[in-house]
């Protein structure tokens, strides 16, 4: 409708309150609220917001702003001679920015129509703003549409802003001379929301994405076609020690020299490049880890997007799969005989400390299950525990099994080298059984390691502190082995800070019989229709039995005369039958005159030394002085 048209409609209304059945729907309903609420028709000048308070609403809307503004600066491009003000409000009509020219800025704030000023339907009269946002949709008000005088010289084309949920957030309005009007106005408005309604769609997708791969534990590094960061999650901001702002100076190729760059750059987009061994050198300091290098494009040029993860999680991970975690306890131990649980005792105050253990038993005697009691026990129970048997290590292998190997260290190698047990068993334990089977001519590496806790890789030229405590056992008497050359001194002596010697089971009588009948419940608890008792005979049998191989015979014994057994009581004659024995008798007393002889054989050959003297003798020390004390020997007169 022309201008002179819509001033008549408006006039009648102003003075009868009668609607004309050509208005625009949403603006006839806009104006009967206006008049319900009293609004002055001669007024229509915006209310500025206090400064405390806008500012609040500035902070609330910063999301939509940033988006906006952009967009805004290149629609006002198109419209710049034209004299139209381009505005952007929040869902209650607050202007949020304002852009135009000298001319009608000047115009505008005759209106108080600029920014911070509150423009909705109830504070200015109907206007396209308020419209857009009560009714949500999108509007061309022209001239005497305005309900209020002052605004009848305006045309205003607004289009509302939806956020991600689809609810209103803001709006967007182009406003100039009523002359000026033209429908093209109202499109281009339009289309301008469109595009901040767009842009706002993958802000909150970049949010969301940043938000979760900040929430994740590895680090991400974007690069750019220089290999120079631009961006970084938070885990890699802490693991490369450096602010967001401070990572642009670093350049990939140099704080990660073991990767073939050239190669990474010349790959096709969708190639991946992948590393699980790589060292990363930044402030003087060298990290070890896993890397994936992968190219992505974007609208003007090529990145590569960087995953890094501390060796520590890998080896983790390979701890968890390779079950390099200590599953028994002291509680584990059966022990009623009061040498044993003394020895249990020592070996619980040994736990709280951080040195070396050496642990001397016989084959059988259950030092790993100590070893793995005293890790539980200590510090370190929520760290590995890496058991290493050295009887089985490969000679040539001994020194890469232990301490790794870098890429191209030897023919075979894997080609992104290979963490060893010492850097498996960081933060934790390194349970080296039988010690006393190490070549000679590699005890010396491993002295320097036990030594300064640092390793260096084979083929490589860091070394790498580590957090180890080290626990060795052994068969052999060490001692003699060392005096005897055929072990080093000074790595018996490093080995043997904390020494414990677990007594056979012939020496600990009260053990054999509890230990049987702990086994026996076991298997009764696996098998309860085949429930087994243990008659006096067999009772009487394995007490008299010499028990070579310890405890893990005995454990075996009971198993197989469980199986073996035809009736609901084990028997003297199945532990017979299972042990391939005879009859089994009391164990008849040596002479006194041929044990005493012995012993005083024995301490004579040694020179007086007890240790020597009760290994000749194939007894334990504390064994040695018992029968000592029971024939009146006194090894301290014993002299070379």
């Amino acid at each position: 409708m022309e201008i002179e048209t819509l001033q008549q409609i408006w006039r009648h209304f102003v003075d009868t309150g009668e609607l004309d059945s050509r208005m625009q729907p949403v603006v006839a309903e806009s104006w009967r609220k206006c008049q319900r609420y009293g609004l002055n028709p001669l007024g229509g000048k915006g209310k500025q917001a206090d400064a405390a308070v806008f500012r609040s609403i500035l902070a609330e809307n910063k999301d939509l702003l940033d988006t906006a503004l952009p967009i805004m600066q290149s629609v006002y491009e198109i419209v710049e001679r034209s004299h139209f003000l381009l505005v952007v409000t929040d869902s209650v009509g607050y202007v949020l920015e304002a852009i135009g020219d000298t001319a009608v800025q000047e115009m505008s704030q005759d209106l108080r129509f600029q920014k911070g000023a509150l423009w909705n339907d109830l504070e200015v009269g109907s206007n396209a703003i308020g419209v857009a946002l009560d009714y949500d949709t999108a509007i061309q008000m022209v001239g005497p549409e305005h309900y209020c005088t002052y605004h009848h010289n305006w045309t205003c084309s607004a289009a509302p802003i939806h956020g991600i949920d689809g609810e209103v957030i803001g709006c967007l309005d182009l406003s100039g001379d009523a002359q000026e009007a033209h429908l093209h106005t109202l499109g281009l408005v339009v289309a301008a929301a469109f595009s901040i309604e767009t842009m706002l769609i993958r802000l909150h997708s970049a949010q969301l994405m940043r938000g979760a791969l900040d929430g994740i534990d590895g680090s991400i590094v974007l690069l750019n076609d220089h290999f120079h960061p631009i961006w970084a999650n938070r885990a890699a901001v802490r693991f490369l020690g450096l602010p967001l702002t401070g990572l642009e100076a670093l350049d990939f190729q140099e704080i990660m020299p073991d990767l073939d760059w050239s190669q990474i750059q010349q790959w096709d987009r969708g190639g991946r490049y992948f590393t699980n061994d790589t060292r990363l050198v930044i402030g003087g300091s060298t990290h070890y880890c896993s890397a994936s290098i992968a190219p992505t494009l974007d609208a003007s040029n090529r990145t590569f997007t960087v995953s890094l993860k501390k060796q520590e999680h890998l080896i983790d991970s390979v701890n968890k799969v390779s079950g390099n975690r200590a599953n028994y306890t002291f509680d584990s131990i059966y022990a009623k005989d009061p040498l044993m649980k003394k020895t249990i005792l020592l070996a619980q105050k040994y736990a709280r400390y951080d040195g070396s253990v050496l642990i001397e038993g016989e084959s059988g005697t259950g030092k790993e299950l100590f070893a793995q009691a005293i890790h539980n026990e200590s510090n370190r129970a929520d760290g590995p525990f890496v058991a290493v048997n050295c009887a089985s290590l490969p000679r040539d292998l001994i020194e890469s099994e232990l301490f790794g190997y870098e890429k191209g260290a030897f023919t075979g190698a894997l080609k992104e080298g290979n963490p060893g047990k010492f850097e498996l068993a960081n933060h934790g334990t390194l349970f080296l059984d039988e010690i006393g089977e190490m070549p000679l001519e590699f005890q010396a590496k491993l002295l320097r390691a036990v030594e300064t806790l640092q390793i260096r890789r084979l083929g490589g030229s860091q070394e790498k502190k580590l957090d180890v405590r080290v626990i060795a056992a052994t068969n052999r008497n060490l001692r003699l082995e060392a005096e005897q050359g055929r072990f080093r001194q000074d790595l018996y002596y490093r080995l043997n800070v904390l020494k414990l010697n677990i007594p056979p089971l012939r020496e600990r009588p009260q053990d054999i019989v509890y230990c049987a009948q702990e086994f026996l419940s076991r298997f009764n608890r696996r098998y309860p229709d085949q429930h087994r008792e243990m008659s006096e005979g067999f009772l009487h049998a394995l007490e008299g039995y010499n028990w070579p191989g310890n405890v893990r015979e005995l454990q075996n014994s009971i198993e197989r005369t469980f199986y073996a057994s035809g009736g609901d009581t084990l028997t003297t004659e199945d532990f017979c039958y299972v042990m391939g024995t005879g009859t089994p008798r009391e164990p008849e007393p040596p002479l006194a005159s041929d044990e005493r002889n012995n012993l005083l054989r024995a301490l004579r050959s040694a020179h007086g030394k007890v240790d020597d003297a009760a290994c000749s003798m194939g007894v334990s020390r504390a064994t040695f002085y018992r029968m000592c004390k029971r024939w009146d020997v006194e090894p301290k007169a014993i002299r070379k």
